[in-house]
């Protein structure tokens, strides 16, 4: 099946139903539709999930003492919520996956 995403310029696409692995080009930027904002939140209870006892993602006098001055999302949360993002287009039309 031949895909047509959506050009956004250039080397750009935006999401459109998902492609095949033939569909992707290399150095090329693929924009994942809707957008996340992560809230506190989302970071305490993903800290919570997971253990992840340091303060700075969860304590925020210990985080504003850092040199960020403000709690930091866990970086496997952001990793999380990036690879959900991609699934309609990365993984929508993959079955092997699932096996």
């Amino acid at each position: 099946m031949v895909h047509v995403s959506k050009p956004v310029g250039g080397i750009r696409f935006r999401e459109d139903i998902g492609r095949c692995l033939e569909d992707f080009e290399i150095g090329a930027i693929y924009e994942h539709r809707p957008g996340r904002t992560i809230s506190e939140t989302d970071n305490t209870w993903f800290t919570l999930l997971t253990m992840n006892q340091h303060p700075i993602h969860f304590d925020a006098a210990y985080a504003a003492r850092t040199e960020f001055g403000r709690l930091l999302v866990a970086s496997p949360l952001t990793l999380a919520i990036v690879t959900g993002l991609s699934v309609s287009d990365i993984s929508q039309k993959a079955i092997a996956n699932l096996g």
